[in-house]
């Protein structure tokens, strides 16, 4: 029942969207609806059109016809900062934090979303940062972090702004399978605290452990979707994106994530 209900009240409705750029059509008519609470995967080949999926849902981008439904409400084409408000957050595949700034200041950025107050903002950024494993380095450089260091500041940055849902692309690429295997449970965590997350991912041993449910855009248009061991099932997702070797393995491994594949 409560199932059934989160489908008949999506947190979001996406309705025949697309978007061309000159003769590229980018993303073509793709429907999807999101339930509130769950943890999503979007997938597909590079430049298959996913990022500019996500831009036009958080408003980055305008559509060329298509709805975007968040919470009830038609926020096609509205500012960014405006969906943010509302609850909807992304994140970026190139990580770009304010260098000069610490970990702890750059979080506070995205708190000042909703407050005007510095202290708010610095103590909600403690809360944030000890939630994605950055307390320790609260009062370092954002320049001096990790590749690792600075996914999770991204992820913080995001969280800071009290989202409902949150677009992440992809915020694993770039770790070793052992950071890999300790953000699994972070992003978990994020879930657990009532966040729903749609992520944009190459690394496929952690979709098959994290995604609920999964998407897979081919040439801008939707080819599958279903459980993550329907779509690698899925003949079209094998010919157009895994590969009859990749798609084999992932439906045999069963161990925990290793990430050996990330395509």
């Amino acid at each position: 029942m409560r199932q059934a209900l989160q489908t008949m009240n999506p947190l979001l409705e996406v309705q025949l969207i697309s978007r061309s750029f000159g003769g590229l059509r980018a993303v073509q008519n793709v429907s999807l609806q999101v339930s509130k609470g769950s943890l999503s995967a979007l997938i597909g080949p590079n430049g298959a059109g996913k990022t500019t999926l996500f831009a036009l849902l958080s408003g980055f981008l305008l559509p060329d016809h298509g709805r975007v439904i968040f919470e009830g409400h038609d926020i096609t084409g509205q500012e960014p900062h405006l969906n943010a408000k509302r609850g909807m957050t992304r994140t970026f595949q190139i990580v770009q934090p304010f260098a000069a700034q610490t970990v702890r200041e750059n979080i506070a950025v995205g708190a000042h979303l909703h407050t005007a107050h510095r202290k708010v903002a610095l103590e909600w950024a403690q809360d944030v940062a000890q939630r994605v494993g950055l307390a320790p380095q609260m009062d370092k450089l954002a320049s001096d972090l990790t590749v690792a260091g600075r996914k999770r500041l991204e992820l913080a940055r995001a969280l800071a702004t009290q989202p409902k849902l949150l677009l992440l692309d992809e915020v694993l690429a770039g770790l070793n399978p052992q950071e890999i295997t300790e953000m699994i449970p972070v992003l978990h965590s994020i879930v657990d605290s009532g966040v729903t997350i749609v992520m944009i991912e190459h690394v496929m041993q952690a979709v098959m452990s994290l995604a609920e449910h999964v998407w897979v855009l081919a040439q801008g248009q939707l080819i599958a979707q279903g459980s993550p061991s329907q779509v690698t099932s899925h003949p079209q997702v094998i010919e157009a994106y895994l590969g009859h070797g990749t798609a084999a393995r992932l439906r045999q491994a069963q161990a925990p994530l290793t990430a050996e594949q990330t395509l």
